[in-house]
């Protein structure tokens, strides 16, 4: 019969586990460890195995991947003093490990508290007509300030989107009432511009009339068989002015013998 493993030597093995445990240490691709030893940083390693000095080296593991933080909705007044709610989305990611560790304490939460400061303060000096037209522009303007706020720790921001923007009900009707005007603004304006055109194109046909004087009795013929056409029960023969004129001269010489 076997005898049992002594007592000492189970002990040695749990603690060479142990140890081994804590030397040994694997890092993904997009991950990277900060190294400390004895308090000081000695660099940055990975990806793939490490081995750390047990009880003297330290190992903080940074991911490398882009971050995607929805920022929450945030209260903005507007330069118009308008109140409203928006919240935006923020890509970022650790370019540098060892900044993002030793320069801040917590890159993550220091990266949202001055992408929600920076939201507040660039919209609040936007106009409401600027804010719903001018988006891509300030996305730009974010995105370019956050970024140089977060490159001291190793943080670079690529992407800042603004998601919604929440009006108050009374100015979304506000808003509702501008865009029916504008819409019926145009409407009226086509509506002008198509009368000044036909009154140039009656003024041009008037002229040609004018040069031919047989033209308007052409125009006369083809109105007679436009209306022909239609099988209507009552037809309409306009008198030339010339003939009314010449009737009247005739009554006004048999007034004149009497």
């Amino acid at each position: 019969m076997a005898s049992p493993i002594p007592l000492g030597i189970l002990i040695i093995i749990f603690f060479g586990i142990v140890l081994l445990f804590n030397m040994v240490k694997i890092l993904r691709e997009y991950e990277r460890g900060v190294i400390f030893r004895l308090g000081r940083l000695i660099g940055m390693k990975g990806p793939g195995l490490i081995i750390l000095i047990p009880m003297v080296d330290k190992m903080i593991r940074v991911d490398l991947r882009v971050i995607t933080y929805d920022i929450p909705p945030q209260d903005v007044i507007t330069r118009d003093n308008v109140s409203l709610k928006v919240n935006a989305v923020l890509y970022f990611q650790v370019v540098d490990a060892n900044r993002a560790i030793v320069s801040v304490a917590n890159f993550f939460e220091a990266t949202s508290q001055i992408a929600q400061t920076t939201l507040r303060s660039v919209l609040g000096q936007q106009q409401l007509d600027d804010l719903l037209a001018n988006r891509e522009k300030i996305n730009s303007e974010l995105q370019q300030i956050i970024d140089e706020q977060t490159e001291p720790w190793g943080v670079k921001v690529s992407v800042v989107e603004v998601k919604n923007v929440d009006l108050p009900p009374e100015m979304t009707r506000a808003i509702a009432k501008q865009a029916e005007a504008e819409r019926e603004r145009r409407s009226k304006v086509i509506h002008a511009e198509g009368e000044a055109q036909a009154a140039q194109k009656l003024a041009d046909a008037a002229r040609i009339i004018a040069t031919a004087p047989n033209a308007m009795q052409l125009r006369f013929l083809q109105t007679l068989v436009e209306v022909s056409a239609e099988k209507n029960s009552t037809l309409i023969f306009p008198v030339p002015i010339d003939l009314l004129n010449s009737f009247k001269n005739f009554l006004d010489r048999g007034a004149s013998k009497e």
